[in-house]
């Protein structure tokens, strides 16, 4: 195994024993980037130089037995929403052009703290506020979608292009992602990552979070980014937890494929030992209103200068959501925020209920780059868009927790995600059932395949000859 195919948990492993340096791991790594990047383009910017002088730093620290934790001297990339002192911020727009950070956010000084090494910042749907990063390919097929909005991040990891990276969800832009590169994606509770120095989409929506190859992983990640303690979970048997698995909604228009792989993982939990519940999710027919009413107008809000005095820098797509943001009346803003708090009150009610709901985390797999809709049996059209946001959005207008764990592949061999909810700081049950499933699959933490590289190689083939 070469060192950029290890999980964060391995490479740990590997430099706390003296095994692996970080400038080993690091070089690896960015000749992974140089090997497949150009394919990819999951990042904005690369900054080798800096990632081998910290990777140097990370290895003389640690000769000298001043180690920062399981983080140290691994390398990871950030969503390039994220403040890094003296860098760039472009949120993947023309509007940032010529911006630089003039402090580092609490992420990324956290993560510094913790020694890991910064790669560089990776692509994200403009101003996050999309869920298929159309610059960025699949890790799993090149003409295939990325997700979004931190597709670059779900996209890095998959790739082995990363160790791990931080990515932002307001509708579900890590989960969304995450699953469909075959990676894992954790939201956090809302606040428990700070979001000081992160450029804001929604923000009572926004969260920050870890996109890893394993639920292991997150959870070792996790900690640094809130400053806390490391989260300690039992692993092995799931006896005492009790699952929930939706009777409406969450099943509701998703592809064969996909409700068969993760009902076959919800019986895996329950072969683990959990005792599976049928519930009924609240209050369905408001989710996308409230959504929508949420974010759409506070978006606008946060771009009201710019997209006054300089509305052509925007993407169509970005613009015209912006503009209609605009046109929002405070009274439905504020339905839609009381609206948020009776959803939550139904929410708080129905995880007295079981520990944690189990559920798709994305209707479909990786739809194909220039496909606007998706055409359900029962007749019912969908953008790809509100397709991807309509399960995750749930969590965010709560603010619970929620995990996505790769659980399988369509007919096409594209991932499927299963996305566990739990109720407020109650991550540590996320990942203790999300592991105990990981557990049980022998491709856990693997890479993707490659496919991009021989789409490129196809493509290539059908230029003409110089």
């Amino acid at each position: 195994m070469r060192p950029y195919e290890l999980t964060v948990a391995a490479a740990a492993a590997a430099i706390a024993t003296g095994e692996l340096s970080p400038v080993e791991l690091t070089a690896s790594v960015l000749d992974r980037v140089a090997e497949v990047e150009p394919g990819l383009n999951a990042y904005v910017a690369v900054r080798p130089e800096a990632a081998r002088r910290a990777a140097e730093r990370a290895e003389r620290e640690r000769t000298a037995g001043r180690a920062h934790g399981p983080l140290h001297g691994v390398p990871f990339a950030l969503k390039d929403l994220i403040d890094v002192k003296g860098q760039s911020t472009s949120a993947s727009s023309r509007v940032r052009d010529g911006h630089v950070a003039d402090a580092d956010s609490t992420v990324a000084a956290r993560l510094a703290a913790a020694g890991a090494v910064l790669l560089g910042k990776a692509h994200t749907h403009e101003f996050a506020y999309g869920l298929t990063t159309p610059q960025t390919r699949n890790a799993w097929d090149a003409e295939r979608v990325a997700g979004g909005s931190s597709g670059g991040s779900a996209v890095a990891v998959a790739a082995g292009t990363a160790l791990f990276s931080i990515g932002t969800d307001t509708g579900g832009s890590i989960r969304v992602p995450a699953a469909l590169n075959g990676v894992v994606g954790l939201k956090p509770t809302y606040g428990l990552v700070p979001t000081q120095g992160v450029t804001a989409l929604s923000w009572s929506l926004d969260h920050v979070g870890p996109i890893t190859r394993t639920v292991q992983d997150a959870a070792l990640v996790l900690p640094a980014l809130t400053g806390g303690a490391e989260l300690p979970y039992v692993e092995g048997d799931l006896t005492g937890l009790r699952v929930g698995v939706p009777a409406n909604y969450y099943f509701d228009r998703v592809t064969p494929d996909v409700e068969a792989a993760v009902r076959d993982a919800v019986e895996r939990l329950r072969d683990l030992g959990a005792e599976l519940v049928d519930v009924r999710i609240p209050m369905t027919r408001y989710i996308q209103a409230v959504q929508w009413g949420l974010m759409v107008p506070e978006a606008s809000a946060n771009h009201e200068r710019t997209l006054r005095t300089a509305p052509e820098l925007y993407g169509d797509d970005i613009r015209v959501l912006l503009e209609a943001g605009e046109l929002f009346h405070a009274g439905d803003y504020l339905r839609a925020r009381r609206a948020r708090t009776l959803m939550s009150q139904e929410w708080a009610r129905l995880l007295e209920e079981v520990d944690v709901i189990a559920a798709p985390t994305v209707p479909l797999t990786a739809a194909r780059t220039g496909q606007h809709t998706v055409e359900w049996p029962d007749g019912t059209v969908e953008s790809v868009s509100d397709a991807y946001v309509r399960l995750s959005a749930p969590a965010n207008i709560t603010g619970l927790p929620a995990l996505t764990v790769p659980v399988g592949r369509d007919g096409a061999g594209l991932p499927i995600g299963m996305q566990l909810v739990g109720r407020p700081r109650a991550e540590r049950t996320l990942l203790r059932a999300g592991r105990a499933y990981e557990m049980t699959r022998p491709d856990a933490g693997a890479i993707a395949p490659g496919r991009v590289a021989s789409a490129l190689g196809r493509a290539e083939a059908a230029l003409p000859s110089p």
